[in-house]
C-alpha cells in the first residue's frame, strides 16, 4: 500500500507546514526538535495534489494568525467602522486588475503562458469591485471618492504596498499566494454576517455590495476552489513560493486589521472627518450599541 503523499514548506527559520493529501496537516518546529535530524530541511519535489495543497495553504494563513492571537483586539464593531473598513476594501481592489495584469505580461515574458492566463482571468473577474465600494460609500450618505482620495487606514497601507511589490518582482509567482489570503478570508464571511451589517443600516439602505460580492454567498468560495487547483497543479518550487507568500501576507492582514481594531469610533470618526473636511450623517454617530461585521479587504 502506498504512503500517503506528504508536501512541506519552510514558512520561517524554525517552523515548516506539512501537509498529507489526506488533509492532515502540522506544523514542525525545530526548536523542539531536541536536536533530532530535520526531515524537511530539503525543499520539497514532485507533484501537488489539491488535499496537501488546501493544507499548505490554509495552514499557512491559520500560522500567521496564530501569532498575534493573544492580542487580538475584538471591540464592540459599528457603523463608523464599518466606513472604514469600506474605505480599505476599495484600496485593496482599485489596482488589482493593473497588478494582476503586470504580473500576466512578466510571465509571458517569461515563457509561462498557463501562469499569465490564470492572471488575466483574475484580473477580468476582479475589474469594477472597488466600484462597489464607493456604491456602498454613497448609500451611507458618504462622499466615497473623496474620502477614499483623501484617506487610506494606515492598517491596509502596508497590504497595498505588498501586492503592487509582489506583481513588480522579476518573477511575481508571489501575487497569487496574496491573493489566495485575502480570497480565502473573505469567503468566510457568511449570510449572517451579511444580515448584521443590513440590520446597522439605515432603514431601506443597502451597503452590502461589496460585503456580499466578497463572501461565500459571492464569488469567492469558487476562486478559492480554482486557486488551490491551480496551485496543486505548479512545480513544487512555484507552490514553495506560493505557501510563503501566503504566510507573509496573511501576517500583514492580521497585524494591519488589528491596528484598526484598536481604534475608538471616536478615532476613526475624527480620521474620516478630517479626509473628508465635514462631519459624517448624524445617523453615523449614534446607534454605537449595535454590532456589526467589518467588510472584508480585496484582492
Amino acid at each position: 500500500m502506498a504512503r500517503p503523499v506528504a508536501e512541506w514548506v519552510n514558512v520561517t527559520d524554525d517552523v515548516s507546514i506539512v501537509a498529507r493529501e489526506s488533509g492532515e496537516v502540522w506544523f514542525y518546529n525545530r526548536r523542539s526538535a531536541n536536536g533530532a535530524v530535520d526531515p524537511f530541511v530539503a525543499p520539497m519535489e514532485g507533484m501537488g495534489s489539491r488535499g496537501s495543497t488546501v493544507g499548505l495553504l490554509d495552514g499557512a494563513i491559520n500560522l500567521a494568525f496564530s501569532t498575534i492571537e493573544s492580542r487580538f483586539a475584538q471591540p464592540a464593531p459599528n457603523l463608523v467602522g464599518y466606513i472604514v473598513a469600506l474605505v480599505g476594501a476599495y484600496h485593496t481592489s482599485v489596482d488589482t486588475p493593473r497588478n494582476l495584469r503586470r504580473a500576466a505580461a512578466r510571465f509571458e515574458e517569461l515563457g509561462r503562458p498557463e501562469v499569465a492566463a490564470y492572471l488575466e482571468l483574475r484580473a477580468r473577474e476582479e475589474s469594477g469591485h472597488d466600484r462597489l465600494a464607493l456604491k456602498d460609500l454613497r448609500a451611507l450618505g458618504v462622499p466615497g471618492e473623496r474620502l477614499v482620495a483623501n484617506f487610506i487606514p494606515e492598517g491596509i497601507k502596508p497590504l497595498c504596498k505588498r501586492f503592487d511589490e509582489l506583481c513588480g518582482e522579476d518573477y511575481p509567482i508571489g501575487s497569487i499566494g496574496y491573493s489566495y489570503c485575502l480570497e480565502r478570508i473573505a469567503a468566510l464571511k457568511e449570510k449572517n454576517d451579511i444580515e448584521i451589517v443590513r440590520a446597522l443600516c439605515p432603514e431601506g439602505v443597502d451597503a452590502t455590495r461589496f460585503l456580499r460580492s466578497h463572501s461565500s454567498l459571492g464569488s469567492e468560495a469558487s476562486h478559492v476552489d480554482e486557486t488551490i487547483e491551480f496551485v496543486a497543479s505548479l512545480p513544487a518550487s512555484d507552490r514553495i513560493k506560493v505557501v510563503q507568500e501566503t504566510y507573509q501576507s496573511a501576517l500583514i492582514l492580521a497585524e494591519g486589521y488589528n491596528h484598526e481594531l484598536l481604534k475608538s469610533e471616536p478615532q476613526m470618526r475624527q480620521e474620516i472627518e478630517q479626509a473628508l473636511g465635514e462631519a459624517l450623517p448624524h445617523f453615523h454617530v449614534q446607534g454605537t450599541q449595535k454590532h456589526c461585521v467589518a467588510a472584508p479587504t480585496a484582492v
